[in-house]
């Protein structure tokens, strides 16, 4: 059965090897040895041979998720203390709930991308808080 690739829509032949993938989350990344499978040599689709490799390609994914969610966890939080900000403040400037600010800060939940950024922003100049109603 010839496996193609779905997922570049280029109509290319996946080739089945074993070879190590580079799976990344944001700027964090991590190699997983020996993944088994059809891969494309176009965009890097793979289909799993084999459930072990599949679940050490998830289970790096998890990981590196987890870690990132704890990264911006910490950011927010800092951010928000260093700013002089009560969470419902915080929330208030992200346009959120308090008991969302609360959650994002002990790693509970994922904030969307505009939080996380108007907080590193805010990290780096600070100066701006007083461009913005709280």
């Amino acid at each position: 059965m010839a496996h193609v690739c779905v997922q570049c829509d280029t109509g290319i032949a996946l080739k089945k090897t074993t070879q190590d993938v580079l799976v990344r989350v944001k700027s964090a990344s991590v190699t997983v040895a020996a993944v088994s499978g059809w891969h494309c040599p176009v965009c890097g689709e793979i289909e799993y041979a084999d459930n072990d490799s599949a679940e050490r390609v998830w289970g790096a994914l998890e990981a590196l998720s987890a870690q990132n969610l704890a990264q911006d966890a910490a950011l927010l939080a800092a951010t928000r203390r260093r700013l002089k900000l009560t969470q419902a403040q915080a929330a208030k400037l992200t346009g959120g709930g308090k008991n969302a600010f609360s959650r994002y800060e002990r790693g509970q939940a994922k904030p969307v991308a505009a939080v996380v950024n108007l907080f590193k922003l805010l990290d780096r100049h600070p100066e701006l808080m007083k461009e913005l109603a709280v």
